[in-house]
């Protein structure tokens, strides 16, 4: 397994891979399911957070950490999936939808870059553009461009960069970007491309441009001219103060300075139309109002690499902000939680990573990292190499006597929770002043597109006093409101493993792991785990959420909290061991008693939906009833004579009783529901007959049987198998013959299947629906009394046989069949029935009306009397020939209705039982018993000291007496005629028994027979 709890903690391997744990069977199975019920998986934690914000009115979160490449974002992207498809409908929810499941693509097009710990990557534009695309944006390979060729790395594996561009130009249409927007934001990246391969070179001391012919299509990209260009860059404008007066001064640059330039507008221009794309997202997605949330937090993995720059500086500060909040809420506050509220506890020594927080970024004695580079940055001048030595020397100076703080001659370690690194000091200042001049801003603001100049409005009078804002400030006030925001959610965490640097599946480095192990906290979080307690929860909050379990809570507890409480541990009998109460909150040890309440508790809600749906049936029952016949009967109208009982007959449905089926239902997706169900017969390419369970759904068409399993611990149990599964869509259709017969033919591109059924009526209109709603086409119903129909193919290659077959319908005498095959033909006779235009004749009685209300919510089985109601007289005996073999009449005793395998045991139908059982009680002894107490005599000794007789031999095995005949309808089943006595092998629980009659073994119904 790839994932694993620590208690509410999720634990994520990387397997590297794309595994099949995540498709659309996934969602329904952990959807409402509790977290026990299956194996952990990101879909579980994800549903948890779902749920819990709709019961507990509360927003919800869910931090991901780990390092670089340990499959955070990937998490994030399953988590949004599961969330959209488990969230309601409509229009405008699906729009929402929409948007959130194409944002991550876009964001992760414009915000990835390809280190050596992550391959995740985005070089999209330069392989999907189009030819037009490439020609107006001067667009060639990777290797032309300077911000490109750095690394000799063009390609990543696995990744399809020109699909890639296509789904990003899809993404940015979902989030509603116009076509002109999205040429717009293309042009800028072709034109920070183009802006990285200007260069300098040195004239007396100052930069000028090497070569004015990469001006050209970086300022026709920008809509700025290229003297413009050509003169931000190497020079700027300088205001100067001087006896309350400001003068102007422009001052030529150098080398350094230019190439600063150059890069501080491409980053702009960068980050400031990623910020437009993230406010794009955030405008499609608008509500009126704010209601709930659940935050999904995908950030920069820690990263250690061998050169470690002010960058991984700002992204390993944000980890350690990310940790701290994991420490203070699952750690530190935990235990301490536990001594406010009284509760025994034994505290659990861990390392609290704030100290290493305050080391960078403490604005008080001693003074954070952050704090001092803020300083030396405001005094920098023209070179940042003199900078970073300052600012080297000045941390030495202040921080140098710091317990997780080091210095060397080229930078200095912080001791991280993830380990030590190394940054290298150098470019350190140059970074972090993030100074955009006004010269650069004017030029963006001279441009002839409007898209361009709506991303710098700045009002540049306004903003020239004050002293500028760092990269550093920047990051530590956006950390410190991030934090904020998680703290006002209820957290949840995935902590993400990385098992290897080769990024490749199935690499295992032990001491990689064991590392990520430890400093993530994961050893002390299930010490923490196993002395503590799995839930927790404030009083008021609790009864809230369980006060359905008993009328005395519901709905509203209006004694003392703590009381009410007690009053719900006990309704449901929970071990006084397994929780303690505090001061103002209850606490949980085991998840097992947690999920107990939670189950509980789906069952009561389960129960007054049940009785909502009840009332709701009530409502539109007849409308509905009335609805589905007529529909039903239209289907054959003016096509096919019709049985007397079947024009007025009721609907049901299910006639097998599914719900009491799990046998059946596995075979069934868990929210696929089941339009039909019942057992037909069947005929192969010999016309030899078979019983098969036709379930209908919205979905497919399912054929099921059983066999018997030859091999493995169940050898000898039947079990049910799919005999056949067909898509809706994919059936060509559905063929009858024109008398009253009761024979269909399911036409599919490979074979069709002849099927009998009294319900053909009833199945053929929801077919006939479902088939439509599906596909947007009507089904094609065929009607003739001269039917043809594909075979399966028999054996392999091309000795394969396949072939058809006829089934030839004439007139006959009776409404009984009367089956004759002759080679490839079946002649089935039959007597005439009603016209073809016969119309029902309904008449609402509350009996119709009880049936319609109430039946569809009964737990239909072979065992119910309704079933053989259902039927009608007309059932008895019709399927003579078609149910044994072909010629073989079945016995005229009346039978009982068969059993479903692994179904409930049938009830027999014998004389009503006498419920007074008095006569069980020992009797008055009388006055006999008065003598008996009374004698003194000896009593003989009985059978007068004879030998006792020998007793009866037992029978080697239990025997049962037939009450009805039975003619086998399988090959694995057993004949017999009533009054036989059948040796019992099997008493299988589904109601089908393993015998032996006269030598012959098989399976027969238990409720045929009577034990003996």
């Amino acid at each position: 397994a790839f994932q694993t709890y620590i208690g509410p903690v999720l634990i994520s391997v990387n397997p590297f891979k794309q595994l099949s744990y995540f498709s659309d069977r996934e969602v329904e199975l952990y959807q409402g399911a509790a977290q026990y019920e299956n194996p952990p998986h990101i879909y579980a934690l994800a549903d948890n957070m779902y749920r819990n914000m709709m019961i507990d009115v509360e927003n919800q979160c869910v931090i991901i950490s780990g390092e670089s490449g340990a499959g955070k974002t990937v998490a994030a992207k399953y988590i949004m999936s599961y969330i959209s498809k488990v969230s309601g409908g409509g229009p405008k929810v699906q729009h929402v939808k929409d948007i959130i499941l194409q944002s991550n693509p876009l964001l992760e097009a414009f915000g990835n870059a390809k280190t050596v710990r992550n391959n995740n990557s985005s070089r999209f534009l330069l392989a999907g553009a189009s030819k037009e695309q490439r020609e107006n944006l001067g667009i060639t390979t990777a290797d032309y461009y300077f911000y490109m060729n750095q690394s000799g790395t063009y390609t990543v594996d696995d990744m399809n960069d020109k699909k890639e561009f296509s789904d990003t130009m899809e993404a940015m249409s979902v989030i509603g970007l116009s076509l002109e927007e999205q040429d717009s934001v293309l042009q800028i990246v072709a034109g920070i491309l183009h802006l990285g391969n200007i260069t300098f070179r040195e004239e007396g001391n100052y930069a000028v441009v090497e070569s004015e012919d990469f001006l050209a299509f970086p300022s026709y990209l920008l809509g700025i001219s290229q003297d413009g260009l050509k003169k931000k860059l190497t020079s700027r404008v300088m205001d100067s103060k001087w006896g309350g007066k400001t003068e102007s001064i422009s001052v030529t640059l150098n080398t350094e300075q230019a190439s600063f330039s150059r890069d501080a507008l491409s980053k702009a221009l960068y980050a400031r139309l990623f910020d437009y794309l993230v406010d794009s997202i955030n405008k499609a997605m608008q509500k009126d109002h704010e209601e709930f949330n659940i935050g999904v937090l995908d950030i920069y993995g820690f990263e250690i690499f061998q050169q470690n720059g002010f960058e991984q500086f700002c992204i390993n500060f944000v980890n350690e902000k990310l940790q701290q909040i994991f420490i203070e809420l699952t750690l530190k506050a935990e235990q301490e939680e536990y001594v406010q509220e009284g509760i025994k506890w034994t505290p659990i020594e861990y390392f609290n990573n704030k100290v290493v927080c305050d080391l960078m970024e403490s604005k008080m004695n001693p003074v954070g990292i952050m704090s001092i580079l803020d300083d030396v940055c405001a005094t920098m001048h023209a070179k940042g190499e003199g900078a970073d030595q300052t600012l080297l020397q000045k941390l030495q100076a202040q921080v140098g006597t710091h317990e997780h703080f080091n210095s060397w001659n080229k930078g200095f370690i912080v001791h991280h929770y993830a380990g030590k690194v190394s940054y290298i000091v150098n470019g350190f200042c140059e970074r972090n002043r993030d100074v955009l001049f006004n010269d650069i801003i004017e030029l963006m603001q001279s441009s002839e597109f409007a898209f361009i100049r709506s991303l710098f409005p700045e009002n540049l009078e306004a903003e020239k006093k004050g002293r500028p804002t760092t990269a550093g400030a920047k990051i530590k006030k956006q950390a410190n409101n991030l934090v904020q925001t998680l703290m006002k959610c209820t957290p949840h965490y995935i902590r993400c493993i990385k098992p290897n640097e080769t990024k490749k599946p199935r690499d295992w480095e032990e001491s990689r792991v064991k590392h990520q192990v430890e400093y993530l906290g994961l050893r002390e979080n299930i010490r923490v785990r196993r002395a503590g307690y799995a839930f927790r929860r404030v009083f008021k909050k609790f009864l809230q959420r369980y006060a359905i379990l008993t009328k005395e809570t519901w709905p509203q507890w209006r004694g003392d909290e703590k009381q009410g409480v007690l009053h719900l541990l006990k309704s449901v009998n929970m071990d006084p061991d397994q929780y303690q109460l505090g001061k103002s909150k209850i606490f949980i040890k085991a998840p097992e008693s947690l999920f107990l309440l939670e189950e509980m508790r789906e069952r009561k809600y389960n129960g007054y939906a049940r009785v909502i749906q009840q009332a709701w049936r009530k409502h539109v029952a007849v409308r509905k009833y009335v609805r589905m016949r007529e529909e039903a009967s239209d289907v054959l109208f003016n096509k096919k004579e019709r049985r007397k009982n079947s024009l007025n007959r009721n609907f049901m449905g299910d006639y097998i009783g599914t719900d009491n089926r799990p046998e059946i239902r596995q075979f069934v997706g868990r929210r696929e529901r089941i339009e039909f169900a019942d057992v037909v017969v069947k005929y192969d390419r010999r016309f030899k007959t078979v019983k098969r369970d036709l379930i209908l759904t919205s979905k497919f068409l399912y054929l099921i049987g059983r066999e018997k399993v030859k091999q493995g611990p169940e050898k000898g149990q039947i079990r049910e198998v799919i005999k056949r599964q067909i898509e809706l869509e994919k059936i060509q259709s559905v063929s009858l013959s024109t008398l009253q017969d009761d024979f269909f033919i399911v036409h599919e591109e490979r074979y069709d299947s002849v099927l009998e059924s009294v319900f053909k009526t009833e199945f053929l209109s929801l077919l006939y629906k479902r088939y439509e709603e599906k596909t947007r086409r009507k089904l094609a119903l065929k009607f003739n009394n001269l039917l043809e129909f594909k075979v399966k193919k028999e054996g392999w290659g091309p000795f394969a046989s396949a072939g058809s077959r006829q089934i030839q319908f004439q007139t006959g005498q009776g409404d009984n069949v009367v089956l004759k095959p002759s080679g490839k033909t079946l002649i089935v006779g039959i007597g005439p029935g009603l016209p073809r235009n016969s119309s029902r004749s309904f008449t609402l009685t509350m009996d119709i009306y009880y049936e319609c209300c109430f039946l569809p919510q009964k737990k239909l089985g072979f065992f119910e009397p309704s079933r053989s109601a259902g039927r009608g007289v007309a059932d008895k005996g019709r399927h003579a020939s078609s149910r044994g073999s072909l010629l073989r009449q079945q016995s005229s005793m009346d039978q009982p209705i068969l059993p479903r395998q692994h179904g409930s045991r049938p009830s027999q139908n014998r004389n009503p039982v006498n419920t007074d059982i008095s006569f069980m009680n020992v009797p008055d002894q009388g006055v006999s018993g008065l003598h008996r107490r009374l004698s003194k005599e000896v009593k003989p000794i009985p059978g007068a000291g004879l030998p006792k007789p020998a007793p009866r031999p037992k029978p080697r095995s239990p025997q049962c007496r037939a009450l009805y005949a039975y003619d086998a309808q399988d090959t694995d089943e057993l004949s017999f005629n009533a009054e036989d006595i059948i040796e019992i092998l099997n008493e299988d629980t589904s109601g089908w028994w393993c015998g032996r009659l006269r030598g012959r073994e098989g399976m027969f119904p238990g409720n045929y027979v009577e034990k003996i």
